[in-house]
């Protein structure tokens, strides 16, 4: 279809009968749409349903209000989380990064490969060291040093960077830095950090170190969204590699490293993909 128009269709709320034939039927009858794929996921436990349903229509009917008024209805009688996205609107992305430049360049070669379909409006760092790849890269480059007396200001004036150039989406690539309450509350489930840790083991800020000391023969890392609580935001993709005796530190951080890139270019994608939904500090990945 030339002419057609591609979005997504998300969806939370109680479990019950009925939901996924009555969101196909709406979808076909108002829109007479194409569906190109279709997943679901009940959680038992809570009682709770997901859907994520990609579609392709040709109707010229399709916007955000008018879809909004279209399936009001259907949100009231099964008690809806909805939110619907297209797939021509690029999301603006902002990188934050201190002095470890690994899952930087790792997204930054995404990028430029066409792996990620955004904008990727700037870097941020608070280590100048970073400079150079955003020049390559012909990525905006900030540099905002912090310092215990100056971190308020600083984030103010971060904040007000991304408000102005209207960003969706901050990935902290191994940004070093507490985010405050009231930065994190600005983006709400819209800031993705990489713990070097297969969390909940491990916290803090030398984990690999601790690993180490407690001769782990797995090591991990995480890929979460942010929240007030430190490292305790939703998971969004872990993985993990096996070590041995004869791995010392430095080899053992070498192959976290690697790891860390994995976990943090899956959970962007997935992202950027719209696939992933979260609730009760859980996530749930739609294939």
């Amino acid at each position: 279809m030339a002419n057609s128009k591609t979005a997504i269709l998300l969806i939370d709320c109680p479990d019950r009968k009925g939901i996924v034939v009555t969101i196909v039927n709406f979808l076909v009858q108002q829109y007479d749409v194409n569906i190109l794929n279709a997943d679901q996921h009940q959680d038992a436990e809570l009682g709770l349903f997901f859907m994520r349903v990609e579609f392709s229509t040709e109707s010229t009917g399709l916007s955000e209000d008018a879809f909004r008024a279209a399936i009001e209805p259907i949100a009231r009688e099964f008690k809806m989380n909805w939110r619907i996205e297209f797939s021509d609107a690029l999301q603006n992305v902002a990188l934050f990064v201190s002095q470890y430049h690994h899952c930087l360049v790792d997204l930054l070669h995404r990028h430029k490969a066409g792996e990620f379909r955004c904008n990727l409006a700037m870097i941020v760092s608070n280590h100048a060291g970073a400079r150079a790849l955003a020049e390559f890269h012909e990525v905006p480059f900030h540099f905002m040093p912090v310092e215990r007396e100056t971190k308020a200001q600083v984030e103010a004036a971060q904040l007000a960077l991304l408000a102005e150039n209207e960003i969706d989406l901050v990935v902290l690539a191994r940004y070093m830095q507490i985010l405050s309450p009231e930065f994190v509350s600005a983006y709400p489930r819209r800031i993705i950090n990489v713990h070097h840790s297969f969390l909940p083991a491990f916290t803090g800020a030398r984990p690999y170190h601790a690993a180490f000391a407690r001769g782990v023969k797995l090591i991990g890392a995480t890929s979460h969204y942010v929240t007030a609580e430190l490292d305790e935001g939703p998971i969004i993709e872990q993985d993990v590699a096996r070590i041995s005796q004869n791995d010392q530190l430095p080899s053992l951080i070498q192959k976290g490293r690697d790891l860390e890139r994995m976990v943090l270019s899956r959970a962007v994608q997935w992202h950027l993909d719209h696939r992933i939904l979260s609730y009760a500090n859980k996530t749930v990945i739609f294939a």
